[in-house]
């Protein structure tokens, strides 16, 4: 509509009635040319960001130097997940093998989708969420695969900060808080927030506010999540009211 706008006024500027007419065609046919470009590098956002997450998931699931079968099961699983159609299937299989290959560049995978996300931290930490929940998926994380998700970390421009904190969330979110006593449980609940005991309540509600503004599903989806993706954004806005929950309810006791 502005384009419209503009185009009528600079269009009335230089010829009039006439002017303003021709003007406001050619704004209509910039603004729908826009719309068009925002849409093809949305779609170019989100196959980039498949293509790169599980070429570097099958970099991490063969970090300890094997591809174990559980570890196959758990990308078939995100595949799954993720209601993956036909053809996005085959393109993740591929990029999965991919990154299983011996002399995969890594770190010019990280950059890459660094530079398609448009360095949107909350895009970045989604991306590492999933390779911690892949790898994680039998119920460990080796230590080679705990350092390469460092190392992926790292390359995304994020804290290292961020793999606890994303683990304490893996953890928050499985059932029965994995075997964890309730101090464990609550000092999970704080590192998921990003935040230490101390803090007082209303720095606790504005941590709290800005994670979940910050990972909001319809705001990533402009940034470019998959729509397939939609449900582990949700399930993440869950995890991250659910830790605030359990702080804010050992606070009143």
């Amino acid at each position: 509509m502005f384009a419209v706008l503009l185009g009528g006024f600079v269009g009335s500027l230089m010829g009039g009635p006439l002017g303003l007419v021709v003007g406001a065609v050619a704004g209509w046919f910039l603004s729908a040319y826009l719309r068009k470009q925002a849409v093809a590098g949305l779609s170019r956002i989100q196959s980039g960001f498949l293509d790169s997450m599980f070429a570097v998931m099958g970099a991490l699931c063969k970090a300890d130097g094997v591809v174990t079968p559980n570890e196959v099961q758990a990308a078939e699983a995100v595949f799954t997940q993720m209601r993956l159609s036909a053809q996005q299937r085959e393109m993740a299989i591929a990029a999965f093998n991919r990154g299983k290959e011996t002399g995969f560049d890594l770190d010019a995978e990280l950059a890459r989708f660094r530079q398609i996300s448009r360095g949107h931290p909350a895009m970045l930490r989604m991306f590492l969420q999933i390779q911690i929940s892949a790898v994680a998926a039998d119920g460990q994380i080796h230590p080679a695969e705990h350092k390469m998700l460092l190392h992926i970390a790292r390359g995304l421009g994020l804290p290292e900060s961020q793999v606890a904190q994303l683990e304490a969330m893996l953890r928050g979110g499985q059932r029965g808080g994995s075997g964890r006593s309730p101090d464990q449980q609550l000092a999970d609940a704080y590192q998921v927030l990003g935040v230490s005991a101390s803090i007082s309540d209303p720095e606790l509600k504005r941590a709290y506010r800005k994670l979940m503004n910050e990972n909001h599903p319809d705001k990533l989806a402009s940034q470019g999540l998959p729509d397939s993706m939609r449900e582990i954004a949700e399930r993440k806005t869950r995890d991250i009211a659910s830790a605030y929950d359990l702080i804010r309810d050992a606070r009143r006791q």
